[in-house]
């Protein structure tokens, strides 16, 4: 996840297909490293384009400055960015609102540093609600009001802290009861996990560990490597059906659950390897024992 400081506003859009995003998140569905690099390849073929890390959105910081979070799932794809100087939703960069097929685009945008918040929602190319203010600026209000809006309008979330200028809520957190309104989910840390893939388009190089495990502690791939070393097996080996590669046409899809999968078959062969091997020595001891009285 992202170590650098926003800059911008983080701008996340959502691109929906589906009729129902909300089951599509409750799945938990993986995202693949590989859609997101052809997505960026297509979105700017001069970006050097650079895997940082795949983790749970919901459970990280946004991204920042010349980086992207992506997600291709059925019917619903996510791209999270930081982009400069966002006032006017409505004026969106046409290469990223369109860079996907999709009837609705949703965008959410905010900037906890100056309090800016803004939502659009545009269908068929078309804005049809957009609204991007600071608790003491209106900037855009293009179309009728989503009811879930009533309630701030209403004054019910009004902290009793603006003046007598100021908008009755901070957009800020209009946008999160924007999101549960128009894709019905929250982006909750308690709630189902948005796996992601997150790039960097500014040539960093690739890190080490993708998503920065804690170093105090082997990760798996070490573990298996030094358990199956001391048993004599590998775990690489290429006649053995756990470890086959199901990779589809494009190699650079979710490496982590193939980790994963590799680290538990292994982990199971050693385990089942370790059971056969107690088994023979509780033998030979019991035979032995049987023994000891015997001159």
């Amino acid at each position: 996840m992202s170590t650098t400081a926003n800059t911008g506003t983080v701008v996340t859009v959502w691109f929906v297909t589906t009729t129902d995003p909300a089951a599509v998140i409750a799945s938990e569905p993986r995202s693949d490293r590989g859609f997101g690099r052809k997505y960026l390849a297509q979105l700017n073929p001069a970006w050097p384009i650079t895997p940082i890390g795949q983790f749970a959105l919901n459970r990280s910081v946004p991204a920042s400055t010349d980086e992207y979070y992506i997600a291709g799932y059925p019917g619903l794809t996510l791209v999270q960015t930081v982009i400069e100087d966002v006032s006017l939703l409505s004026e969106l960069d046409p290469r990223l609102l369109n860079s996907l097929p999709a009837n609705d685009v949703y965008v959410f945008a905010t900037d906890p540093a100056t309090g800016f918040g803004g939502i659009a929602h545009f269908r068929d190319g078309e804005v049809v609600r957009s609204l991007c203010a600071r608790r003491d600026r209106l900037y855009e209000d293009i179309g009728l009001p989503d009811p879930f809006e009533l309630p701030f309008w209403a004054g019910d979330h009004d902290d009793g802290n603006g003046t007598g200028i100021d908008l009755p809520f901070h957009p800020v957190d209009l946008v999160p009861a924007a999101q549960r309104a128009w894709l019905g989910f929250d982006l909750a840390a308690d709630g189902p996990d948005v796996h992601v893939t997150a790039f960097a388009v500014d040539g960093r190089p690739e890190p080490r560990f993708l998503g920065e495990p804690d170093r105090s502690t082997p990760d798996l791939d070490t573990v298996v490597g030094r358990a199956s070393s001391k048993l004599g097996i590998s775990v690489r080996d290429p006649g053995y059906d756990d470890y086959e590669s199901h990779d589809g046409d494009d190699g650079d899809g979710d490496e982590f659950r193939r980790l994963a999968e590799a680290g538990t078959a292994a982990a199971r062969r050693i385990g089942r390897i370790i059971t056969r091997r107690g088994r023979t020595l509780a033998a030979t001891v019991g035979q032995k024992l049987r023994h000891t009285d015997r001159p």
